[in-house]
């Protein structure tokens, strides 16, 4: 199924719905959207702060790193709130069909949880065009009905653009927020050093982005006969690119293995090309509104247990990390 979304397509019906979007996360609907985001912040943040004076201990990831992703996208696409947990329930189990080699009880998860989010989204786009608003999802409603005169075909493609947006959004997102987290407390130099120049928030965010990405690795199909690195690779052949080992090539990040923050470059986090990931930009705010009030909120936060990660390879997802403060 995915092969019909974005990351699938190839110009030009990629091109023609990549434009489709717009330029969904420009300056000005990032700004409007940094209110909200701090808002979601500081209520998860609160709940957090009230869990650990509570029980002395709370995990961060399904308190925070979690909802907070759920808590954005479903703000910006007009989704209730109480299908929070829904939704990220499917985009779980949706996220196996990107594995290098799902077993077969992984791709009935992944099938069952792609119906499920059909059935989900389409009375959604049904119900949106039958009162269009002032909202992305009805933006991109009113554009493919001037684009594709066939409502059936329409919807369908509105289907995959949504569901797609959704599961990138939840999955790789709720992995960043938490792995940060993890990250700078393996780091307590790093982190101290931080709290007093919080203006490096922004780059310490890219830094975990490059150091442990939320996805390793990708596929793609060569469109020709090429030679890679002395590698000849032919046309139709599978390319498993592994982005976190490119974040650590020695030739393109001095000393790679180290864990810098003040660190200048690139990187291949949220990977490149056309299929550069559409929502870079708001999973760095979200980001880098979290981390600034964790190190403003949070001063002694520390982890407790290493984290639990569910044993994936390409959208991988941190599960458990247990926090306290002392």
């Amino acid at each position: 199924m995915l092969s019909q979304t974005l990351q699938g397509l190839n110009p030009p019906l990629h091109t023609l719905q990549r434009r489709s979007l717009g330029n969904i996360f420009d300056t000005s609907t990032l700004e409007s959207l940094r209110g909200p985001v701090s808002r979601i912040a500081d209520t998860l943040l609160d709940r957090l702060a009230e869990q650990l004076r509570t029980t002395k201990e709370a995990d961060f990831a399904t308190m925070v790193g979690e909802e907070m992703p759920a808590a954005t996208i479903s703000h910006w696409l007009r989704l209730p709130h109480s299908d929070h947990d829904l939704l990220k329930s499917l985009t779980h189990g949706q996220a196996y069909a990107q594995e290098l080699l799902p077993s077969k009880s992984q791709l009935a998860q992944a099938n069952e949880a792609a119906g499920g989010l059909r059935e989900y989204f389409t009375p959604v786009i049904r119900e949106r065009r039958k009162a269009l608003g002032n909202d992305v999802l009805s933006d991109w409603i009113r554009v493919w009905d001037e684009i594709e005169p066939d409502r059936a075909v329409a919807d369908e493609t509105l289907y995959h653009l949504v569901m797609f947006i959704v599961i990138a959004s939840l999955e790789t997102t709720s992995t960043l927020l938490s792995n940060m987290v993890w990250l700078l407390d393996q780091h307590p130099g790093t982190l101290a050093w931080l709290r007093s120049h919080p203006e490096q928030v922004p780059q310490a965010v890219e830094e975990v982005l490059r150091y442990d990405p939320p996805i390793h690795l990708t596929t793609r199909v060569a469109t020709e006969d090429t030679v890679l690195s002395g590698f000849r690779i032919s046309r139709d052949e599978v390319v498993h690119v592994m982005l976190a080992a490119a974040n650590h090539d020695p030739d393109h990040h001095t000393d790679p293995d180290t864990f810098d923050i003040t660190r200048a470059g690139s990187h291949l986090g949220f990977g490149g090309g056309i299929h550069y990931c559409i929502g870079a930009a708001l999973a760095r705010l979200e980001a880098t509104v979290l981390l600034e009030s964790l190190i403003r909120r949070f001063p002694t936060l520390r982890v407790t247990t290493p984290p639990v990660w569910e044993p994936r390879v390409a959208f991988r997802r941190l599960t458990a990390l247990h926090v306290t403060e002392r």
